[in-house]
């Protein structure tokens, strides 16, 4: 059965952990290269065409933003609270080395350090196979000690007898385990119920509590 998104907000935006939301509440990061549809990805997660910017400029996020979510796993549930944090992009192009280092360390701060994340989506284009930051920034999650979701995203842009074939690619790549890598495309809708459905286990709570 479909989540149900009761409400979904633009929380704030960070730079630094003294600025992190405060509260208890289960966090789940979205990073990617720049331009891979991260804010796509969490307008259709959140129902919410506008919720995050979406830009055709590289790089453009340039600080934490953070979005409060209310779901129900089920009709007869009570509402539950998510918070989920959009990274900046990386593999920017226009970007000084002074400000890639800052954004760096921000990133790294916050991947180390916050304790209610559960999760780190890492989304990457299905498209092509996986880039080398790609490569680096599934080492680094993993290194972290960071549970990582892997979702290939943009599948309506590839013939749906190809969409199998460019999913068992990337998880390879990866070396994760087959079936593990989620298909997803904001255009269709296609894999939002079962993303949604990962981000509520990894949440710890009952799927039946009412």
């Amino acid at each position: 059965m479909p989540i149900q998104v009761v409400s979904a907000e633009f929380l704030q935006t960070s730079t630094k952990p003294s600025e992190w939301p405060r509260g208890d509440f289960p966090e789940f990061a979205f990073v990617g290269r720049s331009n891979v549809g991260k804010s796509s990805m969490l307008n259709a997660l959140t129902r919410k065409k506008r919720l995050a910017r979406v830009s055709n400029t590289p790089g453009r996020t340039r600080a934490l933003q953070f979005f409060e979510v209310r779901y129900r796993p089920n009709p007869a549930a009570r509402p539950r609270v998510v918070r989920f944090c959009d990274l900046p992009g990386y593999g920017y192009a226009k970007v000084s080395k002074d400000e890639r280092a800052k954004w760096t360390a921000m990133i790294e701060d916050y991947l180390k350090e916050r304790h209610t994340l559960r999760a780190v989506v890492l989304i990457v284009d299905a498209r092509h196979e996986p880039m080398e930051s790609d490569h680096d920034a599934l080492q680094f999650l993993s290194g972290a000690g960071r549970m990582v979701v892997v979702a290939a995203t943009k599948m309506d842009k590839l013939p749906r007898t190809r969409r199998a074939l460019a999913l068992r690619t990337a998880e390879k790549a990866l070396g994760l385990e087959p079936g593990s890598a989620e298909p997803f495309s904001a255009e269709e809708g296609t894999g939002t119920d079962a993303l949604w459905a990962r981000i509520n286990r990894l949440t710890g709570a009952g799927a039946d509590e009412a």
